[in-house]
Formats: structure tokens, sequence, C-alpha cells
């Protein structure tokens, strides 16, 4: 009787523990959601120099300063746009659609969207 009573406790303990070794995971991965999401809604401009530096470098000058210009502000629209969406739903972590998920992780690098 007595190692059925303890089988049981442990289980109960097992059960009770295992929640919260995962809740750390949940906040992180929460908090890096809402990180992402206040930076890119902070940063959303820098994607206008961005592409002027990008396009500039691709195509030229005249490129740089005509298409980077009109590509960095729709960049802006979409980063800030996502970053917006990343803050309202940052309870429910996932990952971030925006890649580079920071403005500055790779600067030299375009802008996409999606997983």
């Amino acid at each position: 009787m007595k190692k059925v009573i303890k089988s049981l406790l442990v289980v109960s303990a097992l059960t009770f523990i295992a929640p919260v070794a995962h809740a750390g995971d949940y906040a992180t991965d929460a908090a890096d959601k809402l990180a992402h999401g206040v930076a890119n809604i902070a940063t959303g401009w820098v994607e206008v120099p961005k592409n002027i530096m990008i396009i500039g470098q691709k195509d030229g000058v005249v490129a740089g300063a005509t298409v980077g210009v009109f590509t960095g502000l729709v960049q802006t629209v979409g980063r800030t746009a996502y970053g917006i969406m990343d803050t309202a739903t940052f309870l429910i972590p996932t990952a971030t659609s925006v890649k580079p998920g920071y403005i500055w992780d790779d600067i030299n690098k375009e802008t996409s969207y999606g997983k």
C-alpha cells in the first residue's frame, strides 16, 4: 500500500511540475515576440535608408534615390504593421514573420515576410 501511495505522489508531483518547466519557454517566447514587435514599430522607418543603400549598391545611385525610396516606404509600412501585429498578439507566442527579425540583424539583407 505504501508503494502505491508513493507512486501516486511521484506521478502527482511530476504532473504539477511539468507545466512549470514549460512556463519559462512560454514567457521567453512571448517576451521575444513583444520585443520584436516594439522594435519593428520603432525602427520601421529605417527601411527607407536601408533600401536606398541596398538598391543603390545593386543598381546605381539613381535607382537608389528613386526605387530605393519607394521600396523603403513600402517596407516601412510592412515592418511597422507586422510590429503592431506582433505587439498586439505577443501573448500568443509565434515566430516573427519579418526576416530579418530586427532591422539591425543583417542591414544588407532585403526584408522579406512569411515563414
